[in-house]
């Protein structure tokens, strides 16, 4: 892997993304049928908070459902809104970061995702997922070369 070469080269380019007031159905819909841990919160291109699944869970669990409560996770799932579990002020770095940059601040935190913001705009997410496929990639190009 190249550490100088930006994260544009590594990122994921086309995000499934949602909006601060779609219900959690919508959440658990993506979540349920897209490969994918984190959805950027945006309003229009701005990016405005991150639902990681882990979240979505720890909230879900958090509201534990007794059988005899007449709340369901389906009531849950229409009342709250994605605005209303996001981590907002997340950390970015924009696509002409080095990817040294990137795994640097990958190391030190507790997250697996950064959005790459240019300008105010979401362009992009780099996750750990991202990094191991380029590793995985790189070597099996050298096993195929040997």
């Amino acid at each position: 892997m190249d550490f100088t070469a930006p994260v544009s080269r590594f990122m994921t380019h086309k995000l499934v993304t949602v909006i601060p007031g779609d219900r959690l159905t919508v959440v658990k819909e993506i979540f349920d049928n897209q490969r994918i841990h984190h959805i950027p919160v945006v309003k229009f291109t701005t990016l405005v908070g991150l639902i990681s699944k882990m979240d979505f869970i720890h909230f879900i669990k958090g509201h534990a459902i007794m059988p005899h409560d007449e709340v369901t996770e389906q009531n849950l799932l229409e009342k709250y809104t994605a605005e209303d579990i996001m981590t907002k002020g997340i950390a970015t770095l924009d696509s002409g970061e080095r990817m040294n940059v990137a795994l640097q601040v990958l190391s030190e935190n507790l997250f697996h995702a950064i959005p790459i913001v240019d300008d105010g705009q979401l362009v992009g997410m780099l996750t750990t997922l991202d990094i191991i496929k380029v590793l995985v990639e790189e070597d099996n190009a050298r096993i195929k070369a040997v």
